[in-house]
């Protein structure tokens, strides 16, 4: 039988349920650290009735992508996307993007788009971290939310499993880098590849170790 999770991490949901908003949207992003590949954002709205003490079992350990394993991570993706009554929106943004306007402005830039893809539209968005001056519905912004929020615990899933899916493809078409294994981030592994082969297409040609091997400075925007 399905348990009313624990109350701290569906509060935040509640008290805008409670208020007769039934669109409640939680958005978390994926690589903005990395110094190749996309920044994908995603946005996820539980169903109002799961607040209820509807909430699924299999739900309850969802987490912090950072805190759980890969192998509970795709366990998660599955289970989210397999859920009808679950609403989500993913979008990314490519490199070039990243390079042409920063990566702060390409992770809102992401953010705001998985948001518009949601139907019906957000009443209310659950941010991770500080507020997003360009959302253009309401927010409240919790620091540490993907640890606080199950809405915004399953944005952080969705995004980070997607985001990964695409590297593992990038590392078929560029297998020298190893992008499978770090993802884009700055290992040793990466950057001694760098060293040896220089930038590839999905390299992010304005973040400093990139430009730093390309023989030339790229302005940061």
């Amino acid at each position: 039988m399905a348990k009313a999770p624990p109350a701290d991490r569906l509060a935040f949901e509640r008290q805008f349920w409670r208020q007769g908003l039934r669109v409640v949207a939680g958005v978390d992003e994926a690589g903005r650290g990395p110094l190749a590949g996309p920044v994908v954002a995603a946005a996820v709205v539980l169903p109002a009735t799961w607040g209820e003490g509807a909430f699924p079992a299999d739900l309850r350990d969802l987490n912090d992508s950072k805190q759980l394993s890969e192998n509970q991570r795709k366990t998660f993706f599955a289970r989210l996307t397999a859920c009808p009554e679950i609403q989500r929106g993913i979008a990314s943004v490519e490199p070039a993007e990243i390079d042409r306007i920063n990566i702060l402005r390409a992770t809102h830039q992401a953010m705001v788009a998985a948001l518009a893809s949601l139907a019906p539209s957000p009443e209310h968005v659950l941010v991770d971290g500080l507020p997003v001056a360009v959302l253009r519905w309401p927010q409240t912004a919790l620091v540490k939310g993907d640890s606080r929020s199950y809405s915004i615990a399953a944005a952080s899933v969705l995004a980070k499993v997607t985001r990964d899916r695409r590297m593992l493809e990038y590392d078929r078409h560029y297998p020298a880098y190893g992008f499978a294994r770090h993802k884009g981030y700055p290992t040793p592994e990466h950057l001694g590849a760098l060293r040896r082969h220089g930038p590839c297409p999905i390299h992010r040609r304005s973040f400093a170790p990139v430009r730093a091997e390309q023989g030339e400075l790229f302005p940061v925007p």
